[in-house]
């Protein structure tokens, strides 16, 4: 016996992994197949005869609703990432594709909804993130580990630690890290940055003062070093500090006392200091600007942050990062970057390093009103060079109209040119196959010199 069309429907529905749903020109739900029990959580039989944003309740239904979109305009939406709350509450991820429902006639009766769970697939992509952090930061590239895992090892003690490095590369980020790992973890982290103050006013903020040392002290104030006491004291841009500073400061690294102005009573510390500087500090020596004792001092253990233009494998996975972060803080679901505008953001050498791109995507997000930040949403300065990449691109890569081919012939010329065109060192530096090296050397037609070091 052959059964009713509808009943056919319905059973063909059921065994559709996926989700689907039906609503009627008043989006109300007509049909609910058993995936979308499954990932909802909530029956059929409650399901029928709502309106399709009391069973969802996603992160769209509100402004956005992509099926409403679809009834206006009649045209579809297709796997867009959002958000749906699931009877117990829970946030769930999924995949939803929309189109129009037509009778025999061609008429327009409602529209249909298909959503796939992309649960597993976000734990995934959680998990290769995890892979990717440590602590507050979050890099694939081969030096960066190392340090990481240098970190691991030199916070366990008390050496004094020199963090080199361009400003916006992350010292400040290594520095909480430093601390983090420490035993000195559960006691305070104190910052000052020595770049920012005139030398007066740091000698007061660094040793404290007592009542009475100068006109506008009225009672003892405590410097940096007494309120680190028991923790770690980061002094950021320390480059920047005068001579005179420079002998009190080799003091307390030395001895562990130092004395409040207007004091002649000298007081211990017991802090744990970590200096940054965006400075080469041996250049200051020998031009004789830092005081070599000093120098030597705190460069007992000595981490050189890479740019980021030196680690532009990181630039997907930080924008990524940025994204979530700032969409969360301006409650919009910004999915990704559109396809045209990572070749730009990998293409820009960034001289303000993480902190450039960070203040990039933070702009993207508040002007961006879609679900992905495209062209339209970069800075200006940005947009202009989308006809040009920045940076000299190796031979056979055209300026005009780059595409993302041309950035990646880019990147991997400069990488094997920066191994001396050593496959196999290149291929440990960007965590891939010495084969898959091979392979895409041949697809973007690069030539290995004469006299390369391949063996």
């Amino acid at each position: 016996m052959i059964e009713p069309l509808k009943d056919q429907t319905q059973i063909i529905l059921d065994s559709i992994a996926d989700g689907v749903f039906t609503v009627d020109s008043e989006f109300r739900i007509t049909s609910f197949n058993r995936s979308a029990e499954k990932i909802t959580g909530i029956k059929k039989e409650e399901a029928i005869g709502r309106h399709c944003w009391e069973v969802f309740r996603a992160s769209i239904c509100e402004k956005q609703c992509s099926m409403r979109h679809t009834m206006e305009t009649g045209r579809p939406i297709v796997n867009q990432s959002i958000f749906i709350v699931n009877l117990d509450g829970d946030r769930i991820p999924v995949s939803i594709s929309t189109a129009l429902l037509k009778d025999e006639h061609g008429e327009v009766i409602g529209g249909v909804e298909t959503f796939r769970d992309l649960s597993v697939v976000e734990e995934l992509r959680k998990e290769l993130s995890r892979q990717h952090s440590f602590l507050d930061m979050i890099s694939k590239n081969k030096e960066m580990q190392r340090l990481f895992g240098i970190l691991e090892q030199v916070s366990e003690s008390d050496t004094t630690i020199l963090l080199e490095g361009e400003s916006g590369t992350g010292k400040e980020l290594f520095a909480k890290a430093i601390h983090s790992l420490s035993p000195r973890k559960n006691g305070p982290l104190i910052t000052l940055n020595c770049g920012s103050l005139p030398d007066t006013l740091l000698e007061s903020e660094l040793f404290g003062y007592e009542k009475g040392a100068h006109s506008t002290a009225f009672k003892d104030k405590p410097g940096r070093l007494a309120l680190a006491n028991g923790g770690t004291l980061f002094l950021d841009e320390i480059g920047d500090i005068s001579q005179a500073l420079q002998i009190r400061l080799l003091r307390v690294l030395q001895d562990k006392v130092y004395e409040p102005l207007g004091s002649t009573k000298s007081l211990k510390t017991d802090v744990r200091v970590v200096a940054a500087t965006n400075k080469n500090l041996e250049d200051l020596v020998e031009s004789g600007k830092f005081r070599q004792d000093l120098y030597y001092r705190i460069n007992v253990v000595k981490l050189v942050l890479p740019p980021l233009r030196e680690r532009k494998e990181d630039i997907p996975l930080l924008a990524e990062y940025f994204i979530r972060k700032f969409g969360r803080l301006s409650g919009k679901e910004i999915q990704d970057l559109s396809p045209e505008v990572l070749p730009i953001l990998m293409a820009h050498n960034f001289p303000g390093n993480i902190r450039e791109l960070e203040n990039v995507i933070e702009y993207a997000t508040v002007v961006s009103k879609n679900s992905f930040i495209g062209l339209e949403h970069l800075p200006d300065y940005l947009r202009e060079k989308t006809g040009r990449p920045s940076g000299n691109l190796p031979e056979g890569v055209q300026q005009p109209g780059f595409s993302l081919h041309d950035v990646e012939k880019s990147l991997l010329y400069e990488a094997l040119k920066r191994n001396n065109w050593n496959r196999r060192a290149t291929a440990a530096q960007m965590g891939i196959h010495p084969t898959t090296l091979w392979r895409k050397m041949k697809r973007l037609k690069i030539e290995t010199p004469e006299n390369d070091s391949r063996r």
